[in-house]
C-alpha cells in the first residue's frame, strides 16, 4: 500500500470511530468521507462494505491494544501499568462491542485477523505480581473474567467515565495484596431455618 494510501485508510478509521460513536451503526459513508477528507469513493475501494470497515476498524483497535501492551512491557512501574492496560480495555469495550454485534449479525467473524492480545495480558499480569503491585492468588482465569463482567457492565449500562473511574478503583482495590484473599473453598452449607411468617 502506498503512502497516500496508508494515510487516507488511518483518516478513514479515524473518522468511522467519531462517526461510529456518534450515530452508531446508521453512521453514514458519507459523513465519514467528509471528516477524514476523502471522497466517498475512496472509502469504497478499500472498503466495499460497511461490513468490512467495521471489521477493519476492529482488527486497528485490537493492533493498537497489542502495541500498547508490548509498550508497557518495559514499562519501569509495572504495577501502573498493568492497571492503565485493565483500564484501556475497558475504555476500548464499548465501542468495540457495537462493531462487533453488527459483525455478528452479517455473519462475520470480527476477530479475524486481529491479534490475540491474553498473552500480552499475562505478562502484565506476571510483571505486576513480581512487582508486588497485584495478589499472588490471581490467575489468568480471574483476571479475565474480571475483565469481562468489568468490560459487559460498562456496555449493559452505559457508564460514563466518572463511573468506570469510580467503580474500576474498586476492582483495582480488590487485585492489590493489601485487599484480603478470598477463600478459595465455599462455606460450609448451613441449615436452612424455616421461616415462620407471624
Amino acid at each position: 500500500m502506498r503512502a497516500d494510501a496508508r494515510r487516507n485508510r488511518a483518516r478513514v478509521l479515524e473518522a468511522a470511530e467519531v462517526v461510529l460513536a456518534r450515530d452508531g451503526l446508521s453512521a453514514s459513508m458519507r459523513e465519514i468521507a467528509s471528516l477524514a477528507g476523502v471522497g466517498v469513493g475512496t472509502i469504497y475501494r478499500q472498503f466495499p462494505t460497511k461490513e468490512d470497515l467495521y471489521q477493519a476498524i476492529v482488527v486497528d483497535r485490537m493492533a493498537r491494544l497489542a502495541a500498547l501492551a508490548d509498550e508497557l512491557a518495559t514499562a519501569a512501574d509495572a504495577g501502573e501499568a498493568f492497571f492503565e492496560y485493565f483500564t484501556m480495555i475497558v475504555e476500548d469495550s464499548t465501542v468495540k462491542k457495537v462493531l462487533v454485534d453488527a459483525l455478528a449479525a452479517a455473519g462475520i467473524d470480527a476477530k479475524a485477523g486481529a491479534p490475540d492480545i491474553r498473552g500480552a495480558i499475562e505478562t502484565l499480569l506476571v510483571r505486576a505480581q513480581g512487582a508486588g503491585a497485584v495478589r499472588g492468588d490471581v490467575g489468568m482465569a480471574e483476571l479475565l473474567a474480571l475483565l469481562s463482567a468489568t468490560c459487559l457492565a460498562a456496555q449493559h449500562n452505559g457508564w460514563d467515565e466518572g463511573l468506570r473511574t469510580r467503580t474500576l478503583a474498586i476492582v483495582f482495590d480488590g487485585l492489590r495484596p493489601s485487599a484480603r484473599p478470598a477463600s478459595r473453598h465455599p462455606p460450609e452449607r448451613r441449615r436452612r431455618v424455616r421461616w415462620r411468617g407471624v
